[in-house]
């Protein structure tokens, strides 16, 4: 499981949902994900249902859409305020020594 995990993990890191052993459903709901961080304007009805097609309840896509809100409700008062993750430093030096 944890394998899987961390390939998941890894492919997601490098925005690789082709390569990311999951399921379907998951896919269609990161690539709505995409969207709505993106260009939210351009999001329709068949994108929804989509979603639904794919095995997802309206309640759980809302639920996907606040949470995508939250983030980047949360991401643009960090970069107002120049704020940074505790330790960011040390996450990108650990990254960096991962990657060589």
């Amino acid at each position: 499981m944890q394998e899987r995990d961390g390939q998941v993990a890894r492919a997601l890191e490098q925005s690789d949902l082709e390569s990311a052993n999951i399921s379907d459903a998951e896919r269609r709901l990161l690539e709505y994900t995409r969207l709505i961080t993106e260009q939210a304007y351009k999001a329709t009805e068949d994108d929804v249902e989509t979603l639904r097609q794919a095995g997802w309840s309206d309640d759980q896509i809302a639920e996907a859409v606040y949470i995508i809100a939250m983030f980047a409700f949360f991401n643009r008062v960090a970069d107002a305020f120049g704020l940074e993750a505790p330790n960011f430093s040390d996450m990108q030096a650990k990254k960096s020594d991962n990657d060589a």
